[in-house]
């Protein structure tokens, strides 16, 4: 009985595997800031309207994750979209919400802090 359990826990972890996405292709950081250092992407503030209004990039369009869906054709429509939130958490989940749903244009910037220090850069 213990060889069955062990085999059928060996088949169902090969079928999970199998059937996971694969890991999306992250950007390097040189495109990054190449994108916004030239203000060639539209830059997209994830986080709530509270902290985008306390604090954000100039320029930088605040559509909160959770709003995300009913974007989609104007984020289409940009030529490229860098998306970033406070921690990175939000600005990734983002970027795989957006490319699951037709915008291969988007970027992510990550942290408001690494978009800050891009555009700070000399």
């Amino acid at each position: 009985m213990k060889i069955n359990s062990s085999i059928m826990l060996l088949v169902f972890s090969v079928a999970v595997s199998c059937t996971a996405s694969a890991p999306a292709v992250e950007d390097s950081r040189a495109e990054i800031k190449e994108m916004v250092k030239n203000n060639s992407a539209t830059l997209i503030d994830v986080r709530i309207p509270e902290q985008f209004n306390e604090n954000s990039i100039p320029n930088a369009v605040n559509i909160p994750l959770a709003d995300l869906a009913s974007h989609l054709d104007f984020l289409k429509s940009q030529k490229e979209v860098v998306v970033f939130c406070n921690k990175g958490i939000q600005a990734k989940q983002a970027v795989e919400f957006l490319r699951k749903n037709g915008v291969e244009n988007v970027h992510d910037g990550k942290t408001l802090d690494n978009i800050k220090a891009i555009k700070n850069e000399k």
